[in-house]
């Protein structure tokens, strides 16, 4: 935007208007001396006395005159410059006209900074009407926002504005253009905004500059509804989408620029793998992992997203983080393969460890160990797959003899994972997590242990009850021994061998 602003385009359009303030001068090549001051004259007697030429001043004039409308500017400057030195006296209207036309020969020739002290000299010089004065005012100030003083001519044509000059349309755009130039864009804005509002048709340069301005003024609200506007007119532009998402993205407006990039990829303006990429990551950003890995994996498909395994390996984290292992498998598993990398066998045995193949997982996560993985973390992974298996699996019962104990699935899962607990090096991170699961395996099978030894304890102490009461009955009744409780009947030996034979004792 900046770059559309030059100084060249300015001194166009400032050498346009100076040029038509400067054609009152030019046409007095088209009168006699004598008649100059009906020229000049005005509606006012007072103000019109004194404002002719003597014989010997108007012919040197008219001979200046000659020179400008045959472009000899040079020949007009020595001419002038001549009269001007000579000692010959000089009214202060012929000053103010001849000292006008040096400042126009002088900006004929290029020579900006005489051409200023000369139109200059011709407000100072008194003879000048008030209108004629504004209107040299405004030549001032457009030369010396040519001459590159942008802000010494902004500031002179926004003086002369301020004090009833006419505001020109012309002037409008001149001051924009100044105070950008001079990057004082704050000055520069209500200028523009005027510009724009008043332009009709409005163009793309009218959108452009109040774009540039509300940008670099960080201006987000009415950047976005200009931006808006200009995609209304221009939809086909892929820089303004852009440059609107950008916006929205920096404006702390993720969730439109989102929006705008997702409009963008299904209306299939997108097509470049890194805009295709940055709406994918959208998705992921937005807890959406499923939609990214369906969308990446289309476009690795359709040729426009390289396969790589970096790809494949982002592929293959969207489906896992959306929990669907069994599509990331294939996908790690191809990536590992072409890369040979440790850590994307380990994300493969990742994968099987969340799928419950625990087998694979070991086989995986050996080959990154053997590639300089981790070897800690990965056995216990291992571990831990194997440990979860035991969930399961059948619960060791208090019925069970000690070799169908021995012999139970569960029984072989845990000592699987002891195993592979015992695999992690002790001088790993992960060891004191290995011990402490190790001692936590080891003692569930002790567990199960003290507690059938606990509830075969509580049954016999029952049955001894029973059968103590049953002998009381007898001793008392004269019955027989008989048991209600058949269960209680494998304790009566054990009873009686510890009980009755010290009592017949």
């Amino acid at each position: 935007m900046r770059d559309s602003l030059k100084t060249s385009t300015l001194t166009s359009r400032a050498t346009k208007i100076l040029g038509a303030s400067l054609f009152a001068i030019s046409a007095m090549s088209l009168v006699a001396p004598a008649t100059f001051d009906v020229a000049y004259a005005q509606d006012e007697e007072a103000a019109a006395e004194g404002r002719q030429f003597s014989a010997d001043a108007g012919e040197k004039v008219n001979e200046a005159l000659q020179f400008l409308n045959a472009d000899n500017p040079q020949g007009a400057l020595n001419t002038l410059n001549g009269l001007l030195a000579s000692d010959s006296p000089l009214n202060p209207y012929e000053k103010s006209t001849i000292y006008q036309m040096v400042g126009q020969a002088y900006n004929d020739v290029g020579n900006t900074g005489q051409a200023l002290t000369a139109f200059q000299n011709a407000i100072n010089a008194g003879g000048m009407l008030p209108n004629e004065v504004d209107g040299i005012k405004v030549v001032i100030a457009q030369l010396l926002i040519v001459n590159g003083q942008y802000r010494e001519g902004a500031m002179a044509l926004e003086k002369y504005i301020r004090e009833g000059g006419q505001e020109k349309p012309a002037y409008v755009e001149l001051l924009v253009q100044a105070w950008i130039e001079a990057e004082d864009y704050p000055r520069a804005l209500p200028w523009a905004e005027k510009w724009f509002n008043n332009s009709n048709p409005k163009e793309r340069k009218h959108f452009d500059l109040l774009n540039f301005l509300y940008n670099n003024l960080n201006m987000p609200g009415k950047q976005a509804d200009i931006v808006k506007q200009m995609i209304q007119k221009w939809p086909e532009d892929r820089t303004l989408w852009d440059n609107w998402a950008s916006m929205l993205g920096n404006g702390g407006r993720e969730q439109d620029a989102f929006e705008v990039n997702k409009m963008l990829y299904l209306g299939g303006a997108l097509t470049e793998e890194s805009d295709i990429k940055k709406v994918i990551q959208y998705y992921s950003y937005y807890e959406m992992p499923y939609q990214a890995g369906q969308i990446l994996e289309r476009e690795m498909r359709n040729g426009r997203i390289q396969r790589t395994p970096a790809n494949l390996e982002e592929l293959s984290t969207y489906y896992r983080t959306a929990r669907e292992y069994q599509k990331a498998i294939p996908i790690i598993e191809e990536a590992a393969l072409s890369a040979d990398s440790a850590k994307l066998y380990a994300a493969l045995g990742e994968a099987y460890y969340n799928e419950g193949d625990c087998g694979k997982a070991e086989e995986s996560f050996g080959k990154a160990i053997a590639r300089g993985y981790d070897a800690g973390k990965s056995w216990m992974q291992v571990a831990n797959c194997i440990y979860d298996s035991t969930q399961n699996a059948d619960r060791l019962d208090c019925g069970m003899t000690q070799a169908q104990m021995d012999s139970a699935p569960i029984t072989q899962i845990r000592a699987q994972a002891i195993e592979a607990f015992r695999k992690v090096p002790s001088g790993s991170r992960e060891s004191r997590n290995a011990r402490k699961w190790l001692k936590f395996v080891s003692e569930e099978r002790e567990a199960v242990e003290r507690r059938c030894e606990f509830e075969k304890n509580v049954e016999k102490e029952l049955c001894f009850s029973r059968i103590k009461l049953e002998y009381d009955n007898m001793a008392f009744s004269g019955g027989e021994f008989e048991l209600d409780d058949e269960k209680c009947n494998a304790f009566k030996a054990e009873y009686d061998e510890k009980y009755v034979r010290i009592t017949t004792e």
